[in-house]
């Protein structure tokens, strides 16, 4: 129990540090205005033109890093700090999230299986916890059925745990396709490119953490199931 408290808070500091360092990257290169002076929008727009993807809007959402893509409604979601910007760093996210859209367009493996888990991890996310809980007061007793309510948990946890393991290969492939387009149709100059890599390798970081997290506390209850039996 005290190596899942030690790796617990090793994790916890790392996510911090990242989280930190994310912000202060996207400050910095936020500062470094391109020199096509295109918009978030305009390079989202464009880079959808490219991929011949016409059924897809680029809008803009209130919020910071709060970007995204929607396959639902198929929209590029960019935050206002992105969409009306023209610095590296809004180069960066806007290119990162039509990645997601080209992986929608071609039929990605790893996106289709992730949307195609999402209304169970949506279940798994709000009860997990609490019947994981549950299981725990009750086997603490003794009870068998406390223990079966126990491993319930355990398996709806793990399907949020599979989500955020699915989620990797899913951004680093958007980063990968995001920054292989804007250096071929050289959207962006080599200085400006170098800004966009970083940036994407430290958002990329704060996926990893969070996987990580989540594998090591799902390993966690399930010893503590195998030592309840």
């Amino acid at each position: 129990m005290m190596g899942y408290y030690m790796l617990a808070g090793l994790l916890f500091l790392a996510s911090s540090y990242i989280s930190n360092k994310l912000k202060s990257k996207f400050k910095h290169y936020s500062k470094i205005q391109l020199k096509n002076g295109m918009s978030g929008r305009e390079i989202a727009e464009k880079m959808l033109a490219d991929n011949s993807i016409t059924d897809v809007d680029v809008i803009s959402v209130s919020g910071q890093l709060t970007d995204h893509y929607n396959p639902q409604n198929k929209t590029v979601n960019l935050s206002q700090s992105v969409y009306n910007q023209t610095n590296a760093a809004a180069a960066a996210v806007a290119a990162h999230e039509v990645g997601h859209a080209v992986q929608h367009a071609t039929a990605y493996n790893w996106l289709t299986l992730r949307s195609k888990i999402v209304p169970a991890v949506g279940i798994a996310s709000k009860l997990s916890n609490i019947i994981i809980m549950i299981g725990l007061v009750l086997s603490g007793t003794g009870s068998f059925f406390g223990t079966n309510i126990f491993l319930l948990g355990i398996v709806l946890f793990a399907i949020t745990t599979a989500f955020s393991i699915i989620t990797l290969p899913v951004e680093y492939d958007a980063s990968n396709r995001a920054l292989a387009w804007l250096e071929k149709e050289k959207v962006v100059t080599q200085e400006e490119l170098v800004g966009s890599k970083d940036a994407l390798k430290w958002a990329a970081r704060t996926y990893l953490v969070a996987a990580l997290g989540s594998l090591a506390t799902l390993l966690y209850f399930i010893m503590m199931f195998l030592n309840r039996r």
